[in-house]
């Protein structure tokens, strides 16, 4: 701020002397704390509407095989816990989740409006579309009716197919790595790994550690929240960069 009073009292120094001094750095506080409030109104819009559409089609989602079971309505209450929402965001968030369930629930109208109120930001559609893959698959796996709606998701959202099969194998990756769950073949987690990166296991060393980086540098919990993902959703954008790690060291390990 203290930059824009200078300029703006050195302009209107040039116009009015010490007069138009004081008057240009007036001005120059007034615009400048009129749009941090512009840039804060809408990063505030971004954050609820981002609340409010991921658990809509998150609904929609749980309903594509026609019935919401006890265990979805579960998970869902605890995304609820895990993204540290407070009692009024999750009122809102249950409101959200059952719209999504409606019969007459328009999904792609929805993903129209998240998509216009985000400003198509690549990275923030990518966590909306990895807040829904997490959703269905807390058990690691994604039935071949749920992966139809998850690529029904993405295209809503302009995200290409290729999309969804990174998240998941990132998922399975995920699941992979933890201690005592169930571990795929080697070649399995290997060709996971991959997926996860967006790269071809004929890539070169080089080409895979450019991947990782870029998606490392995508995926940064604090260039997320500036771009308006809600706080309570940092644990995931931060569970995001560690997949994408552990994709890459399985890569290195098999390539040693």
């Amino acid at each position: 701020m203290l930059f824009a009073i200078i300029i703006g009292g050195l302009i209107g120094y040039a116009f009015g002397k010490f007069p138009g001094f004081i008057i240009g750095a007036v001005l120059g506080a007034f615009l400048v704390q009129r749009l941090k409030s512009r840039l804060l109104g809408k990063l505030q819009s971004i954050q609820l509407g981002f609340v409010d559409s991921v658990f809509a089609v998150m609904g929609a989602l749980c309903k594509a095989d026609g019935v919401v079971s006890q265990d979805e309505i579960q998970m869902a209450e605890s995304l609820f816990v895990r993204f540290r929402l407070s009692e009024e965001q999750k009122a809102s968030a249950k409101a959200a989740f059952n719209r999504g369930k409606e019969p007459d629930f328009d999904l792609e109208a929805e993903l129209s409006h998240f998509l216009r109120i985000s400003g198509g930001q690549p990275a923030l559609l990518q966590m909306f579309l990895q807040v829904q893959v997490s959703a269905v698959a807390a058990d690691g796996v994604v039935h071949p009716a749920e992966h139809e709606m998850l690529v029904r998701i993405a295209r809503g959202l302009g995200l290409p197919e290729s999309q969804v099969d990174q998240l998941e194998a990132m998922l399975r990756g995920s699941h992979a790595g933890q201690a005592g769950g169930a571990r795929p073949s080697s070649a399995q987690q290997i060709d996971d790994a991959y997926k996860a990166l967006g790269v071809s296991s004929s890539a070169s060393d080089a080409d895979i550690k450019k991947a990782y980086r870029k998606l490392m540098s995508e995926n940064h919990p604090d260039k997320l929240a500036g771009r308006g993902l809600p706080e309570s959703m940092r644990e995931m954008a931060e569970e995001r960069t560690r997949e994408i790690s552990h994709a890459y060291d399985v890569i290195k390990d098999a390539r040693k």
